[in-house]
């Protein structure tokens, strides 16, 4: 054989092997794929019962929402919260309590506010900066043995998920990196290790004949009226001032619909659909003048993608169209408010099932929706002068995010995929009407949906459709079969964020707090498990209880 052949025969064997997967040497106690609030909690705690733990991150940063935006943290009763999740509260209180973390304003300027106002003598805090709540997650995992992988994400074709039976072996990355483990947690907003292991799940609203509901479904009338008979003016929440034309051409329907209004009607009320509440960035935003960052008007603006935000004005709107909470050192947390705002309403349907390139094309559009959103706001004028005023003092934070724009990468992804399993937690649990038994952690926040769908009402003039805002009994327990799947469809897989509820009983769940509490039990039902040799599904719950209060979780 000569040189040459043998050259090459050498070279293509090792093209062969390299391109094989990689299988990692080590098999992991637990594999937690999604470092959301939910992941880092998780494996936290695993490390804690001294379970070998790997947590993958498919971006580069840890946190999810809860370091992407989101410090204006819903709670609806502090109380409700422990373990974990409050040792995080706690440790963001001490961080504020060190005066070299105060750079753009004192402690003593700072005030919140609303029902995240840090009572005198409270232990814990409340609202953040998300580079606060970044670096104090880094602190407690650097004091535990946890393995972190970034920017590796899952393998979402049938490759990506490796089972025997109703047992997962293995997960597959998109790199070809294989990871193993005794138990596998999907701890994304979007469900995907869940979904590619075929557990059971839904997209969308159920409707409220499905589960006996009133606040699923369509809600396009004015009041809508929950299972105890209390009323709520949910389809006049975050809605238009009346008579915004929809039209290109003002009162010519010939000309066409202006952008993002479906050209149907929004379906009949309770009924149910495969749409989702919208998304967006949950925006840090300082006023500091060396810290801003103004705002941009986008090269790709489209004046019409605004148009109904300035008649509205035109019509009668007075308000700026957020909510603009403050955070410590000059910032805010800024949400959606009203009916034109930071939503990109309809706009996110298609993303849970999307494709990762699919995915970052919508999450990019949505930026690029609330970037021209506040350029117009600060500096359009059709926008009213005092309206422009107070929205110009306003940008970007250049110490926050890692993109020159500062901008985040982390879009709130409300919702989306759902799991199905044995227990659906659902309206019924949020008013009291229901109570689960094997509870892993309470849920006190209102039920919250935001706008899902933009339509012309009957009058001609345009509206959102699909706010519902009802209040809950009070802290209430979620059930332990509901953060894992079905029996029989996987037995050593846990889903602490995309639990199995509907559409509305995951609007009050949906709460990052409750999603750090989840994953911490979550991660104790699996190290039990580990322990006893037993499927998620079959085990002793008793057992689980006693771990869970041992480890400070609130129950009751």
């Amino acid at each position: 054989m000569n040189k040459l052949l043998i050259i090459t025969t050498i070279s293509l064997f090792l093209t062969y092997f390299f391109s094989l997967p990689k299988a990692v040497g080590q098999d992991y106690d637990m594999v937690i794929y999604g470092g959301t609030s939910a992941g880092v909690a998780a494996a936290i705690q695993a490390s804690r019962m001294n379970k070998s733990v790997l947590l993958i991150e498919p971006s580069h940063r840890l946190g999810g929402l809860t370091t992407g935006g989101l410090g204006q943290t819903d709670i609806g009763n502090k109380q409700a919260i422990g373990g974990i999740a409050r040792e995080f509260y706690q440790n963001i209180r001490k961080y504020y309590e060190n005066p070299e973390n105060w750079k753009w304003q004192t402690r003593q300027e700072y005030r919140d506010s609303g029902q995240t106002r840090t009572a005198e003598g409270e232990d814990a805090m409340w609202t953040f900066e998300p580079s606060a709540a970044l670096e104090v997650y880094h602190q407690m995992i650097q004091e535990e043995n946890i393995e972190i992988v970034y920017d590796e994400r899952l393998d979402r074709t049938s490759n990506g998920v490796s089972k025997s039976g109703q047992k997962i072996n293995s997960i597959t990355m998109e790199s070809g990196k294989i990871y193993s483990g005794k138990i596998f947690m999907d701890a994304t907003y979007e469900g995907d290790l869940m979904a590619t292991a075929n557990v059971s799940y839904t997209v969308g609203r159920e409707s409220n004949d499905e589960y006996g509901e009133t606040l699923n479904g369509v809600q396009a009338n004015y009041w809508s009226v929950s299972l105890k008979g209390n009323p709520s003016r949910n389809a006049a929440n975050h809605n238009f001032v009346p008579g915004v034309d929809p039209y290109i051409e003002k009162g010519n329907p010939g000309s066409g619909l202006l952008p993002y209004i479906i050209e149907v009607g929004p379906g009949i009320d309770g009924t149910g659909d495969k749409k989702i509440q919208a998304y967006g960035f949950r925006m840090c935003l300082t006023d500091h003048p060396e810290n801003r960052i103004p705002f941009a008007k986008p090269e790709n603006y489209n004046e019409q993608n605004f148009e109904l935000l300035f008649r509205n004005y035109e019509v009668g709107e007075i308000r700026v169209p957020w909510i603009n909470s403050a955070m410590p050192n000059r910032k805010t947390d800024t949400n959606n408010n009203h009916g034109f705002s930071t939503d990109f309403t309809g706009q996110n349907h298609y993303y849970p099932e999307a494709s990762y390139e699919e995915r970052e094309k919508i999450i990019e559009a949505h930026r690029q929706y609330q970037k021209g959103l506040m350029w117009s706001l600060a500096y359009h004028p059709r926008v009213p002068e005092k309206i422009r005023n107070v929205v110009s003092k306003w940008g970007t934070c250049k110490d926050e995010f890692e993109r020159e724009d500062g901008w985040q990468n982390q879009l709130y992804i409300r919702e989306a995929r759902r799991m199905v399993s044995d227990y659906v937690m659902s309206q019924h649990h949020c008013e009291g009407l229901v109570v689960a038994e094997d509870v892993v952690g309470l849920a006190a926040y209102g039920m919250d949906s935001h706008n899902i769908q933009r339509y012309v009402d009957h009058n001609g003039y345009v509206q959102n459709e699909g706010n519902v805002q009802s209040a809950v009994v009070g802290p209430y327990p979620i059930s332990y079969r509901s953060i894992i799947p079905k029996k029989g469809e996987a037995e050593n897989l846990l889903v602490p964020v995309c639990l199995s509820a509907t559409h509305i009983g995951f609007g009050s769940i949906r709460m990052e707090p409750v999603f750090m509490v989840l994953g911490q039990s979550a991660a104790i039902a699996a190290a039990i498990a580990i322990d006893t040799n037993s499927s998620l599904q079959d085990l002793d719950y008793e057992n689980l209880k006693t771990e869970l209060i041992n480890y400070k979780q609130r129950l009751e």
